[in-house]
């Protein structure tokens, strides 16, 4: 069972299923506390590379590839969401 998505979670799952070219993944199906990286989703650090461009190119929001809170960041999607929109309201 999946847990329900924030409307930010959902518009950013979207993203990540339509840039990443998930096929066999639906926006809805990705559970924002598990794990996006790992057998879950199949996604891997190519993947997080390509992730990051992406919602700089959407949202504006930048990581440095060397910031340590990287792999905090995306972990998850609520995780990921919520970054994103930290830095929206800044």
């Amino acid at each position: 069972m999946t847990t329900e998505q924030s409307p930010a979670e959902a518009a950013l799952a979207t993203l990540i299923v339509e840039r990443l070219n998930l096929e066999d993944v639906a926006p809805g199906d990705i559970d924002p506390g598990k794990p996006l990286f790992g057998p879950d989703y199949g996604l891997d650090s190519i993947d997080a590379l390509e992730l990051a461009l992406a919602i700089n190119e959407v949202y504006g929001f930048k990581m440095s590839p060397d910031d340590e809170r990287n792999r905090e960041v995306f972990a998850t999607l609520r995780n990921l969401s919520a970054s994103v929109e930290a830095s929206r309201t800044r």
